[in-house]
């Protein structure tokens, strides 16, 4: 058998679970459950959506474009446009947006000098703490993100360690 007709005999069957696997791990994320099990299966299976859904759309190009032929097909494409431009206009507000993400932007974007602060110490002990991990150089106006992107570590653990409790 070729490799094409492989492809075509499993376009559908794959693009039939993998978007049932997409619509299980959205509803999860959605509602907030399992998020820590289901947000990297849902990115990553999503985007492998994409090949078998491309041969699927080459498979039944025909029965695809007959469909354009009906008002059902573009009234369904007109609402899930509109849909869509709700959401890319809602989201290009300022005040629109997770609340949490907001917080680890603006903390991700905060100086050493800031964190210090927020953690009730001086500059030094951060610069020292961070030092601990391994982050050489840093001085009191160094974001945490930019720090990160240089030691090549995660935000998270360079702003763990300017925050973390006194032992």
């Amino acid at each position: 058998m070729s490799a094409k007709a492989i492809l075509m005999r499993y376009a559908t069957p794959l693009t039939t679970w993998l978007f049932m696997i997409s619509l299980v791990s959205g509803v999860a994320l959605f509602f907030h459950v399992g998020t820590s099990y289901f947000r990297e299966m849902h990115e990553i299976l999503s985007m492998v959506l994409i090949v078998p859904f491309v041969l699927h759309v080459w498979r039944n190009w025909g029965t695809l474009i007959a469909y354009f032929r009906r008002s059902a097909m573009w009234i369904a494409t007109a609402v899930s446009l509109a849909a869509a431009a709700v959401f890319v206009v809602g989201g290009s507000s300022e005040s629109g947006g997770d609340p949490r993400m907001a917080v680890f932007s603006a903390v991700s974007n905060a100086s050493v000098s800031a964190l210090a602060e927020l953690a009730k110490i001086d500059e030094a002990t951060a610069i020292e703490r961070l030092k601990a991990v391994g982050i050489e150089g840093a001085v009191a106006a160094d974001t945490a993100s930019a720090l990160a992107t240089k030691a090549g570590q995660d935000t998270f653990a360079v702003i763990g360690a300017v925050l973390k409790p006194a032992n």
